[in-house]
Order: C-alpha cells, then sequence, then structure tokens
C-alpha cells in the first residue's frame, strides 16, 4: 500500500504539505515508501513569522511547477498515441521542462524560481541540503534517501528519453505503449517524491531558511 502524505501542516506554520494521493499509474516500484525516514517532530509552541512561513512556502511553489509538467507529459503522450504530435517533437519539448533540465538536486531546480520570486534570496547550486544538515543534523536521513531518490528520479527520466527514442526509430502502438509505461512509471516517482520532500522538509525550511 503506498505512503499516504497527511494534508497537515506544522503546528503553528500556515503552510500545507501536498499529500500523497496513493495512486500509482505503474506497477512498478523504483523504491519503497515504506523505508522512508521521518525528521524531527517540530517543536512544540513554536511560531514562525511570515518571513519563515514564505521560506516553507517556496518549496511548495516550485513543486507546484513540477506537478504542472507532469501533467503535460501525460498530454503529450496522449498526443503521441493519437498521431498528432511526433514522438522527436514531443523529446524536444521535454528536453525544455524545469524537470529535465537539472540534476535533481533541490538547490539547482530552486535557484531559478527563487531568483524570480525573491531576488533577496540567492541559492547556490546544491547548498540547501548541506546546510540543512549542517543546521540540524537529525536531518541528515531525510537528506540521504532524498538524495537517493534524486539519483532515481533522474535515471526513470533516462528512460523516458530512450523510449521516445526508440519510438522515433520503430514509430508504432508498441513504440507509444513503451513511452507511456515509462511516464506513468516517472509520475509515480516524481509526485511521490515531491510529497514526501514537502512533507520533511516544508516545517525545517520555515525553520532554518532556504540559505
Amino acid at each position: 500500500m503506498p505512503e499516504r502524505t497527511p494534508a497537515t501542516a506544522a503546528p503553528g506554520l500556515p503552510v500545507i504539505p501536498t499529500p500523497d494521493d496513493g495512486v500509482r499509474r505503474s506497477a512498478e516500484r523504483v523504491w519503497d515508501e515504506a523505508a522512508r525516514p521521518r525528521g524531527p517532530e517540530p517543536e512544540a509552541g513554536r511560531t514562525y513569522t511570515e518571513d519563515e512561513a514564505t521560506q516553507g512556502r517556496h518549496l511548495v511553489d516550485v513543486h507546484d511547477h513540477l506537478r504542472s509538467e507532469v501533467a503535460e507529459l501525460h498530454d503529450l503522450v496522449d498526443q503521441v498515441a493519437a498521431g498528432s504530435v511526433p514522438p522527436g517533437v514531443a523529446r524536444s519539448h521535454i528536453a525544455t521542462m524545469t524537470l529535465r533540465q537539472n540534476a535533481w538536486t533541490l538547490g539547482t531546480y530552486c535557484q531559478s524560481y527563487c531568483r524570480v520570486v525573491t531576488t533577496h534570496h540567492t541559492i547556490e547550486d546544491q547548498s540547501m541540503f548541506p546546510r540543512l544538515r549542517a543546521q540540524d543534523p537529525r536531518l541528515g536521513p531525510v537528506v540521504d534517501r532524498l538524495e537517493e531518490e534524486h539519483h532515481a528520479i533522474h535515471d526513470v527520466l533516462e528512460r523516458v528519453d530512450r523510449a521516445l527514442v526508440a519510438s522515433v526509430a520503430a514509430p508504432g502502438p508498441a513504440g507509444v505503449a513503451e513511452v507511456r509505461a515509462a511516464v506513468d512509471l516517472l509520475s509515480d516517482v516524481l509526485l511521490s517524491h515531491l510529497a514526501y520532500e514537502e512533507r520533511e522538509l516544508v516545517e525545517p525550511l520555515a525553520r532554518l531558511g532556504f540559505a
């Protein structure tokens, strides 16, 4: 049974992590969701300033953009299956997406977004996880797990690309089915990962900041 993320905010923090609805499109499992470590419980009675709440909200905002790209991916596959978009065009479009233009480190894909939304925050590439680990060592197991999942997601992205390349070389229903299977798996792992990351990091980011 997939792990469900409760849609609750930390006490005193008006930012609600996006829940994992448990829906999975693929029968394949890349990782054991039940084995994910949990971070420290929020401090009882802790309150958060508006600026601190904004720090936690940034993560959800960035993730919402990535979720919208997942919906685009499914739409692209439907168009390829219908013959209205060639696989090569779909591949080119995917290459421009945010989820394809990063090395799956939180600091990297937050960097451009946060500079646009809040110019007073400068996110150094790959700096967020080391900062969180240094500021609160109790987050170490969560950060380790998130980094592992970033690498796994990268591998699934590569699988999507290989399926698209194969579909270009040999057009037909079988190729489209492979592309759909790869995108379904990517959707599963990405949405699950984003929900887990929000559950564990929204409060620490509010408490410790992005940088």
